[in-house]
């Protein structure tokens, strides 16, 4: 078997060291090409040359989610063709992980790596479904490029937290969930619109959803992960059905302290409820408009501000080594 294990040099949980004996373990095992990414979007030119090519089996993220994400858009650049793609692995790196954890590897990357080992002697995998976002034909962001996501997307009031967070990171704050929260609670603080919501979600024969304040798109279960505590914003979702959506309407401090609760006490049975929350399952495809640009996030990278995204869940996009 030939591999290309893509490496981020800044994963956030990963030394040099660790780095090191992850390399020599999986070398041990199958022909290893390792490379170290240098820029941003590396990793992802990184997965499009491995499927372009005829001889790389399968591909390696050792990194964070925002590492992974790029490898899958590489992978997918022209599209699913899960007998045809290399497969993909993960070695998590990050801070949080949640696309590894969610296929049910270790969040320590050691552990992680001696799964994938196993996983691989076994002939262990599972075909993933992804989902894909895009400007929306007849808007101003009609020319926006296609992305694929992994585990999450969101336009509004969660975006705008992650775009937070990446500007503290520029300026040497460490990635934690303590930042995470305060930054959550500054967001809040700020949000112009959080009485009276911009989005509308709409979808194929059926009415539209309006007035939305915050907007998450879940391809999986959980959502996200508070250390070791996991998130359900939408605990239907799954790798092997189409997208689901968690919509709220009203961001007043009293709505928020229900929701933030049903959120850090939500389980696979339940997730957030009430008459100002919107759950939609299994979506194969939908649009969220806003009457003002809002920020968008997929995977926890910040792409800046849209008017319009459509949204599609693609069933069966991607082989993935578990």
């Amino acid at each position: 078997m030939r591999a290309l294990l893509v490496v981020n040099p800044a994963a956030t949980t990963t030394s040099a060291r660790t780095r090191d004996v992850l390399i020599h373990a999986l070398a041990s095992e199958m022909k290893l090409e390792a490379v170290t990414t240098e820029y941003r979007g590396h990793a992802r030119d990184l997965g499009r040359q491995a499927a372009e090519s005829q001889n790389i089996d399968l591909v390696v993220a050792l990194g964070g989610d925002g590492t992974v994400n790029e490898v899958v858009n590489g992978l997918l650049h022209a599209g699913p063709d899960p007998e045809r793609l290399p497969r993909l692995a993960v070695v998590p790196g990050g801070s949080t992980n949640v696309f590894a954890r969610a296929l049910g590897l270790p969040n320590e990357p050691v552990e992680a790596t001696g799964v994938l080992l196993d996983a691989l002697s076994e002939s262990r995998e599972r075909t993933v479904g992804m989902g894909i976002a895009a400007g929306t034909p007849g808007t101003e962001d009609e020319g926006v490029p296609e992305r694929w996501f992994t585990f999450c997307a969101g336009l509004g009031f969660d975006a705008g937290v992650v775009g937070r967070v990446e500007q503290q990171r520029e300026r040497g704050r460490k990635s934690t969930h303590a930042l995470y929260m305060r930054q959550a609670l500054r967001q809040f603080l700020q949000e112009p619109h959080r009485r009276h919501g911009t989005i509308t979600l709409e979808r194929p024969g059926a009415e539209p959803v309006t007035d939305l304040v915050l907007s998450i798109v879940c391809n999986t279960a959980p959502w996200t992960y508070l250390g070791n505590r996991p998130v359900y914003a939408a605990p239907k979702a799954s790798f092997d059905t189409g997208l689901d959506v968690l919509g709220l309407s009203r961001m007043s401090t009293v709505a928020v302290a229900r929701y933030a609760t049903q959120l850090l006490t939500s389980s696979p049975e339940r997730g957030p409820q009430g008459k100002h929350a919107a759950s939609l399952h299994d979506l194969d495809q939908f649009t969220l408009h806003s009457k003002v640009p809002l920020p968008l996030q997929m995977d926890g990278d910040h792409l800046g501000l849209r008017t319009s995204v459509t949204f599609t869940g693609v069933r069966r996009a991607l082989r993935v080594i578990v």
